[in-house]
């Protein structure tokens, strides 16, 4: 974490020569990022009167507007109170070849963190922010991030001086002034955050912002210096992902699914009988977590015909439509491909009391994009740690998880296959790249096996459905869901 520099006052002729030559190399900066495959993320956080909103109105007023966006995160909104806290920092990353400003960026909350919140929840705040950081970092995206430090003298002048002048005296509030008595214990908790936050791929740069001139121009050229170095990084492509042979991580996920009996049958009077009183059930319990304020996830992932899709149709007869939504996930759209993998996930998180139906999911990050090579091998392996690590965020907002994983056998599939190529109605489900993946059966199986094993967790497990019976799948998925909720309420089902 670089030290900030200390120096005299730059002289305003200096300061004036130097003035278009940054302005200059930061508009050629905008236009070789455009080109660029990273984003970039620009954090201007500091101490109280350093001269944040200066700073942010001097970059907007030389960079072109077109290519820039400016974020500042004011007291939580209604909706954003309703998510993870990390949802509303999801949603305003640039996509590839832009750039965002960040007032204070998603560390200013922490430092507000109420003291009642105690020090265990500031840490724990910490840890999911650098956890944040490095997931852009390893996506690519460029981090800067400026410190503005004041020593307590200077703060105190500052504010004087701003309080002072009829000019600027509304940009002095009784809470700069709280602030600035409160400076030594601000300043200690700064300086960890800085520390805890501090990274290879996203470290911090503080600047003495004593002098304004100084200031402006360590820090624009702290950005230059790190765009020029993240371009040379980035500048030979990384190497292209390949399809290879699917070999297992973890043999029990594999042990677990090829051990699911198969040969479970329900009639259609049986059927029947159940479905009603279990849809029923099913309601009640969506309401009950509604009246909580508990949003659920349902997560479906299973093999080509398995029957997601009629299971969704069958849960969602239970359900409000006004409280639903049912986010079907295909190959990306060049917006998403734009951003982070996860980003379109978190974009459809519910709102507290509401519910998500994922049909397919984030697990395509280790299934179709392990099997297929559309993600290179470093990638797919650190993302099971990153896929537990984003619903542990939603399971520890009191989000219920609910993940299903329909199995098939070979057999099967192929008479559901052959069903749809001779129905007219249904051929449109069947295709030259279900054929295909049909032909991976062993590699996807060995995929699947590994994603069990390793995002099977306590607050979000698989559960297995046997689906050659579509009977008997659609009604364990009906009761397995309501006894979920209801133990996540503290209910009797």
């Amino acid at each position: 974490m670089a030290k900030p520099s200390e120096g005299p006052k730059m002289p305003k002729r200096v300061y004036e020569a130097r003035v278009p030559v940054l302005r200059e190399e930061l508009v050629q900066m905008q236009v070789a990022l455009q080109q660029a495959p990273f984003s970039a993320l620009v954090t201007i956080a500091g101490d109280d009167a350093a001269g944040k909103g200066e700073v942010i109105n001097l970059l907007n007023g030389w960079l072109d507007p077109r290519g820039v966006e400016t974020h500042a995160f004011h007291a939580s909104t209604d909706e954003e109170r309703d998510r993870p806290p990390m949802w509303r920092y999801w949603r305003t990353l640039p996509p590839r070849g832009r750039m965002a400003i960040y007032v204070g960026g998603w560390h200013a909350d922490a430092l507000e963190t109420p003291a009642s919140a105690g020090r265990a929840s500031f840490e724990a705040t910490l840890q999911r922010l650098a956890h944040f950081e490095r997931l852009l970092a390893d996506d690519g995206a460029l981090i800067v991030k400026i410190w503005l430090q004041l020593s307590k003298a200077a703060q105190r002048d500052r504010l004087h001086e701003l309080a002072d002048d009829p000019d600027t005296a509304w940009r002095v509030s009784p809470e700069d002034w709280k602030h600035h008595r409160a400076y030594d214990r601000r300043a200690r908790l700064a300086e960890h955050l800085r520390r805890v936050t501090d990274q290879p791929d996203a470290p911090w740069h503080v600047v003495d912002a004593a002098d304004p001139r100084t200031r402006n121009v360590e820090l624009v050229s702290h950005l230059l210096a790190r765009f020029h170095a993240h371009q040379r990084k980035h500048a030979k492509p990384a190497p292209a992902a390949k399809p290879g042979r699917v070999v297992t991580l973890r043999a029990a996920g594999l042990k677990r699914l090829r051990g699911l009996s198969l040969d479970q049958h329900l009639s259609e009077d049986a059927y029947q009988a159940k479905r009603d009183k279990w849809l029923g059930r099913l309601n009640r319990a969506v309401r009950a977590a509604a009246e909580q304020c508990r949003s659920i996830v349902w997560v479906f992932e299973g093999w080509d015909a398995a029957g997601k899709g009629g299971a969704i149709r069958r849960l969602t007869s239970a359900i409000d439509a006004r409280d639903y939504r049912v986010i079907p996930i295909a190959k990306p759209s060049d917006e998403e491909k734009s951003h982070h993998y996860l980003w379109r996930f978190w974009r459809h998180v519910p709102r507290a009391g509401r519910v998500t139906i994922y049909d397919r999911s984030w697990y395509g990050r280790v299934l179709v994009e392990r099997v297929e090579g559309f993600c290179r091998e470093e990638e797919w392996r650190r993302a099971y740690a990153e896929l537990n690590d984003f619903e542990a965020q939603l399971t520890g907002h009191g989000v219920i998880v609910l993940k299903f994983w329909l199995h098939l056998s070979a057999a099967e599939q192929l008479r559901r296959f052959r069903h749809r190529e001779e129905t007219p109605y249904k051929r449109h489900k069947i295709g030259a790249e279900d054929w295909r993946n049909r032909r991976q059966w062993r590699a996807y199986e060995h995929a699947v096996g590994d994603m069990l094993a390793l995002t099977h967790r306590p607050g979000a497990p698989w559960h297995l459905v046997p689906a050659d019976n579509k009977r008997f799948a659609r009604l364990e998925i009906l009761k397995t869901s309501c006894k979920r909720i209801a133990a996540a309420l503290g209910h009797d089902v």
